[in-house]
């Protein structure tokens, strides 16, 4: 019998990266996740200063790309950026969001197209810009970011659970379309982590606690929480794991 496992199995080791949304939150653990593993990372987000942070955190074979990825055109253009400090990646994250919390019935067209356009566009855009290097090279992974709002809804949160629930759509039908020639897509759906989009959350001790008790395990994640998950699905181990959408959420959709 051949042998299952292997030491690399969930190695990124050499692997390049690229982690939208890098200067903060989701994005920026996730990154720095992948650059302690070996990976070489390349960060992309809109505020230079806070990229640099991270690089200067993070350490390892790093580089940062300012860049505002919510039009289409400019994720698809960023592409070439992307790819120049280390080469194509082998590794996206879409890890960018926005979350305007605007009730349904004070939504407006700018806060709605700006989340749609940041949320689910760009994932979109930018993996289609780089997926025919990993499907030449037979390997890539792409992880987007879902949410709990992928499949319930939150009070102020039209327009991001709409974006959420679209991605967990459009990683199945990119996996439907890529899978065959390597490329495996995925989702992480975190449940309440503390970064700057959950503030409102965080800020406030009674709502943090309601929260935790959704869970099973009676706690909100915490940042290291995700590096597991997003290792597994950046590696080899992912080889057979595509068009999922893995609930990183302490039990919270269990209940």
């Amino acid at each position: 019998m051949a042998t299952l496992y292997r030491p690399d199995l969930f190695s990124v080791d050499g692997r390049i990266a690229c982690v939208t949304g890098a200067s903060s939150g989701l994005g920026r653990a996730i990154a720095t996740a992948l650059a302690e593993a070996g990976a070489k990372v390349v960060g992309v987000a809109r505020r230079a200063g806070a990229l640099e942070d991270w690089r200067s955190e993070a350490g390892g074979e790093t580089a940062a790309i300012p860049a505002d990825i919510s039009e289409p055109a400019a994720a698809s253009a960023a592409a070439n950026r992307i790819s120049a400090p280390f080469g194509p990646p082998d590794i996206l994250v879409n890890a960018a969001g926005l979350n305007t919390r605007e009730p349904a019935d004070e939504a407006t067209v700018d806060g709605w197209r700006k989340t749609i356009d940041l949320n689910l566009a760009a994932p979109f855009f930018l993996a289609r810009a780089l997926a025919p290097a990993m499907r030449q090279n037979g390997w890539g992974r792409i992880v987007n970011i879902a949410s709990l709002q992928s499949v319930r809804a939150f009070p102020g949160g039209l327009a991001y659970g709409a974006s959420k629930g679209g991605i967990a759509q459009l990683t199945r039908a990119m996996a439907e379309a890529w899978s065959c020639d390597g490329v495996m897509v995925n989702a992480l759906a975190p449940g309440f982590f503390p970064t700057e989009l959950t503030e409102p959350v965080f800020d406030d001790p009674a709502l943090a606690a309601k929260h935790a008790a959704q869970t099973c395990i009676g706690r909100n994640g915490a940042l290291v929480d995700l590096a597991g998950p997003a290792l597994f699905l950046c590696s080899d181990a992912a080889d057979y794991v595509t068009g999922q959408v893995l609930y990183v959420d302490g039990g919270y959709t269990a209940k």
